[in-house]
């Protein structure tokens, strides 16, 4: 039951990381020991940005732990994909987050059909006509 949790905790730690850092290239940085060969000092280091997610949001810890299971039970590959996302979502201007939060929000009841007819209304839109869609369509709560 510890190894879970604490795997599960690593998961958010990683998820929660600002910011997820493309790997050194092969021999630039010495090989990582594994984490029974870490120092408590160093393994609390990894775990202290979760411990603090985990502490300050007491309402959110339901989410945490659906998202550790969730992430655990994902392919490699799966797992790659996210990380891609999370990095397109950092580098995103928040005009072009704004208009991705009421997309989502909007196509979220949607059936297929209707989410590939509003795709296709949204790319023949101006960005003049996408900026008052995302005012009309805004997120809720944002």
């Amino acid at each position: 039951m510890q190894t879970i949790r604490l795997t599960a905790l690593l998961a958010l730690a990683l998820c929660a990381a600002p910011v997820f850092a493309a790997p050194p290239p092969s021999g630039a940085t010495p090989a990582m020991p594994a984490w029974e060969q870490l120092t408590p000092a160093q393994r609390d280091q990894l775990v202290a940005p979760l411990r603090d997610r985990w502490n300050a949001n007491p309402d959110a810890r339901g989410f945490l732990w659906q998202h550790a299971q969730r992430w655990r039970q994902m392919t490699p590959e799966q797992r790659a994909n996210a990380h891609n996302g999370f990095r397109r979502w950092e580098q995103m201007p928040p005009e072009k987050r704004d208009a991705m939060r009421a997309l989502f929000h909007r196509m979220r009841d949607m059936t297929p059909e209707q989410r590939k007819a509003l795709r296709a209304q949204w790319h023949d839109m101006t960005p003049e006509q996408r900026r008052a869609w995302v005012q009309q369509n805004a997120a809720q709560g944002e």
